[in-house]
């Protein structure tokens, strides 16, 4: 890959969800702004191929990205409401030339607000600010949503019409009605993590841009709200589960568990952080999902030693969070706790009734942690099928590689067993 390119793909996952928040904020239009900067992409790939790349990279995109809605704007002869604005904008371009990167702190905050209308269903209000402001693919969403693509993708199209139609204003709303809006902010801001910590697909894991994304703009909000637990919660999850990240791929670029992780490789400020963030939401007594997260996380994160966690706590607040926000994926690590504490067996019969639904049919997870507690309860042929299940539903490479490696090592002691 040229040194054009890999700048390029640098620059769009760093930089994306800040260009395109401006773009929506000055067109009034998703599509426009999206389109916008698609071609501004376009022509980077080809320009910065003949002509090297750019001092400011992202300043480049931006001004050009900002001329293209400009145009199109005047072109077509829409939102003459913008004028004033647009001119506004234009006006600011020629200083900054493509040597400075022009930034509008607020943008992306607004657009999450926008996304998270009330006028939204749910499903929407989160894939469309992953699609914008994360500049998530549909597939990368449709994976974190367990959706087929084609359902998640129109989705993005009617919720982008009803944005339009419904005039739903690009702004933070006021401290009356912000409330009914963070549930859903929540929401896309914990999805963008997991999608940085771990990449529906791909050759890497982790995709720290968005995790950074993640936390940078839960900071925000907790600016925004200091007394709102919730989001105090949040930001302490992403922030424990942040401070493993160096610790989940060794040098081979293989998959290492928490259990094998090497500790000393934990980012001790990120805990520190985390663990001040959690007592002090749990102080306020008004006790939520991510709270009861991000408390299971530092349990997690002050034991030294993998041996020296304290399951049993655990447990305990995981059928305190069962208890909060009931779920197949919150039951399905409920059972995993609890094979660590009270046993495997008992894990097992937990892990089978969180997928008796058929919820869990299509998530990897249920079936490489069926497989593993199968392992361990010496049932090899049920472990090796059901790590055989797992594995086309696994799309990122690196699990991909884990779950073969997992394989692979079950069929090798169940030939060794078979010739003594």
């Amino acid at each position: 890959m040229s040194q054009a390119r890999e700048t390029l793909e640098k620059v769009f996952r760093e930089e994306y969800g800040r260009i395109i928040a401006t773009l929506i904020r000055i067109s009034g239009s998703f599509d426009l702004a999206e389109e916008a900067l698609q071609e501004a992409f376009t022509s980077a790939a080809s320009k910065w191929e003949r002509e090297g790349t750019p001092d400011s990279p992202g300043a480049w995109l931006t001004t050009v990205a900002h001329r293209k809605v400009i145009d199109a704007i005047r072109r077509d002869n829409i939102r003459t409401d913008k004028q004033a604005e647009i001119a506004f904008e234009l006006s600011r371009l020629q200083p900054y030339a493509e040597t400075e990167l022009l930034e509008y702190p607020d943008d992306r905050l607004r657009l999450i607000f926008t996304c998270c209308h009330p006028s939204l269903v749910r499903e929407a209000q989160v894939a469309l600010t992953l699609r914008t402001l994360g500049g998530l693919t549909t597939t990368e969403i449709a994976h974190a949503f367990l959706v087929p693509e084609a359902t998640l993708a129109q989705r993005l199209v009617r919720a982008k019409q009803k944005i339009r139609l419904a005039g739903i204003p690009y702004e933070v709303p006021s401290l009356e009605v912000i409330g009914e809006r963070l549930a859903a902010v929540r929401a896309v801001l914990y999805l963008i993590f997991n999608e940085g910590y771990a990449a529906s697909a791909g050759q890497s894991l982790i995709r720290s841009d968005l995790c950074a994304e993640a936390i940078r703009l839960g900071r925000v909000l907790c600016e925004l709200l200091p007394n709102e637990p919730e989001n105090m919660g949040l930001l302490a999850l992403m922030l424990l589960q942040d401070s493993r990240r160096d610790a989940r791929v060794n040098d081979q670029g293989e998959l290492v568990t928490l259990e094998e992780q090497d500790r000393s490789r934990w980012d001790a400020a990120e805990i520190a952080e985390g663990v001040r963030l959690v007592q002090a939401a749990l102080s306020l007594r008004r006790v939520g999902s991510y709270q009861l997260q991000a408390a299971i996380a530092a349990v997690h994160a002050e034991a030294k030693h993998a041996d020296e966690t304290d399951w049993r706590q655990i447990v305990a607040l995981y059928g305190e969070l069962m208890r909060v926000t009931s779920s197949p994926v919150v039951a399905l690590n409920y059972a995993a706790a609890v094979a660590m504490s009270e046993g495997p067996e008992r894990g097992l019969d937990m892990l089978e009734a969180a997928g008796a639904g058929g919820a869990l049919e299509n998530y990897y997870l249920f079936h490489a942690s069926r497989a593993d507690l199968l392992r361990r309860l010496g049932r090899l042929a049920e472990a090796a099928d059901s790590y055989t299940t797992a594995l086309p539903l696994t799309t990122n490479q690196v699990e991909m590689n884990y779950i073969q490696r997992r394989l692979n090592e079950l069929n090798r002691r169940r030939k060794d067993d078979n010739f003594e």
